[in-house]
């Protein structure tokens, strides 16, 4: 063989091995990658009923409801709700009125089977704004 052709067979077979590996990566990645939607895009059918996706929103009060490990709550935007369904440990965070982020997907029946509950915290550091509260009321005016 000479040698220009033992470099394009050569070149061929990098090209063939890198198509390969990028394509194996891009599988992967479509795979492990979950949408996130709000209850109203739920209700809009944005959301897939075939695939795992995260569902946020508020945990409506007066919902939530215990059988040993398995709790069902609604999920709420304020304009459209989600019946939800998890088994396993809540978080430290959850409670009723707070934020939450659940993982999983429709059940056949209609209801979000959760695999995952995340609680958001308040965005607010408390203890800075006490800080800052402190000071404005000694000092009479705001330090930044």
């Amino acid at each position: 063989m000479k040698p220009r052709h033992q470099r394009a067979a050569l070149i061929t077979g990098g090209l063939a091995s890198i198509g390969l590996a990028a394509y194996f990566v891009l599988t992967a990645f479509e795979n492990s990658l979950v949408f996130f939607f709000t209850p109203s895009q739920v209700a809009q059918g944005k959301a897939p009923h075939h695939r795992a996706f995260r569902l946020g929103g508020v945990v409506k009060g007066g919902t939530v409801q215990r059988q040993d490990l398995t709790v069902s709550f609604v999920m709420t935007d304020t304009i459209h709700e989600v019946r939800v369904t998890y088994t396993g440990t809540l978080p430290d965070l959850f409670r009723e009125g707070k934020g939450a982020v659940v993982q999983g997907q429709f059940n056949d029946a209609g209801t979000f089977t959760a695999s995952e509950v995340l609680a958001k915290h308040d965005e607010n550091y408390e203890a800075q704004h006490a800080l800052d509260q402190a000071r404005i009321d000694t000092m009479g005016k705001t330090l930044k």
